[in-house]
């Protein structure tokens, strides 16, 4: 068996969550393979909603084992409230979850080095969500970062102590922020005797076993590939790898084991924090847009920034991750829209080019847009795609006629019902 991917195309926030929890049925494990507490996968049905920051969009389904893979950062205070407030919801689950022992954990004092270190930078901040994510990966590509592995050795406290020591003496460099580390510290150590309770793996040996078994794998990426740290809109990206390639490094399988890739994009485009967006709307529309879909980071609670489709961005992004089948999601905001926009070309010095700059941030960028008829009727109770208005159909059509890759799914709200296959 193949692992299939499912992952986001723009710049996060794309309803991962939704159509993970949909697909998971048809797969025996369902696995997160980057990212950290800097995720929010929202998931809704029977009239409840529920937010995931750590464990698998999987864990709704019963049976279904969730793994949270060696490339993902842990905070293990996140994880006990996560894994709390899914027990309130009498969701039986543990059992089910299992954490590889390689991945690297959150401490008190990365939270405390993001929050000093976003401050520093006053204007030109990223727009980090202050979780502890950057510095935490910075540590595990500087070699002396903590593993889950970490917290049943002898020396773990001599790890933790040399490793908090380190943070210590790096915040003596920036100007001084709020932050209780003391009660952070108590937490976070008393958060320990969760992460203990959850069976520890050798992932990359599971997630293997599993595939020569014929077990049916569902990796689950996490962010969106426009906020890779290598092919995103860099500084203004996350710190781990959020394409396909990121499977094979945050699971522990080879290049050969990835079947499908699902890419999921919206109907529109839409961004959290600093960094370029060159479909932005800051007018009534972007406004409209931020309302009608609810556009508030489920992590954050920040308001979105929001534009228009983005086509040369997401033919970008279905280059990189080889996307072989696409899902539209909140198709159902553009509603009452008389005519729908979407960017076909950026202009630049250089002139017209459905090519991504080399660095978005020093580049004078005009964009060309695309006008499309709206179909100005709601979606609410349609079911088959055959029932869709004329000019929504047009719409996806002309969609996958640019982007050359056929739409599987299409969302027309974040219920778990209403989803609609395309065949």
């Amino acid at each position: 068996m193949l692992v299939d991917v499912i992952l986001g195309l723009q710049w996060g926030d794309e309803g991962k969550g939704k159509i993970v929890d949909y697909l998971a049925p048809n797969y025996d494990i369902v696995a997160r393979f980057q990212g950290g507490p800097n995720a929010g996968h929202t998931l809704k049905f029977d009239g409840k909603k529920y937010v995931l920051h750590t464990i698998p969009s999987g864990v709704f389904r019963t049976d279904l084992i969730n793994v949270i893979g060696n490339g993902v950062v842990i905070d293990p205070i996140t994880l006990e409230k996560e894994i709390q407030k899914l027990k309130n919801a009498e969701v039986t689950f543990m059992d089910r979850l299992l954490v590889a022992k390689k991945a690297h954990l959150i401490l008190p004092t990365h939270r405390y080095l993001d929050a000093a270190s976003e401050a520093a930078k006053g204007k030109d901040k990223i727009g980090s969500t202050l979780k502890g994510i950057g510095p935490t990966y910075m540590d595990k590509t500087g070699r002396n970062g903590i593993r889950v592995g970490d917290i049943t050795q002898e020396n773990f406290q001599i790890k933790y102590t040399a490793l908090k020591n380190k943070h210590l003496q790096i915040l003596k460099l920036y100007p001084e922020v709020d932050f209780d580390l003391e009660n952070e510290e108590k937490k976070w150590f008393e958060s320990l005797e969760v992460l203990r309770s959850i069976k520890a793996i050798d992932c990359e040996y599971f997630i293997n076993n599993a595939i020569k078994e014929g077990k049916k794998v569902l990796a689950e990426g996490a962010q969106g590939s426009m906020l890779d740290i290598d092919f995103g809109t860099y500084p203004f990206v996350t710190s781990s790898n959020t394409v396909t390639a990121g499977v094979c490094n945050g699971l522990g399988i080879a290049p050969s084991k990835i079947g499908e890739v699902i890419g999921i994009t919206k109907a529109y485009c839409t961004r959290v924090g600093g960094g370029p967006f060159p479909s932005e709307l800051e007018n009534e529309t972007g406004e409209f847009l931020r309302q009608e879909g609810a556009e508030f980071g489920a992590t954050t609670g920040r308001p979105r920034r929001c534009g228009w489709i983005d086509l040369p961005q997401l033919k970008y992004t279905i280059m990189l991750n080889g996307v072989t089948q696409l899902v539209l999601t909140k198709i159902d905001v553009l509603n009452q829209f008389d005519t729908i926009e979407a960017v076909t070309h950026y202009v630049a010095q250089g002139g017209k080019s459905q090519d991504l700059p080399y660095d978005m941030n020093m580049v004078d960028l005009n964009v060309i847009n695309t006008s499309y008829q709206g179909w100005k009727t709601s979606l609410e109770g349609i079911e088959n795609y055959s029932d869709l208005p004329k000019a929504a159909k047009d719409y996806i059509t002309t969609l996958e006629k640019i982007l050359e890759v056929p739409f599987t799914m299409i969302s027309t709200g974040p219920e778990r019902k209403k989803l609609i296959l395309k065949n």
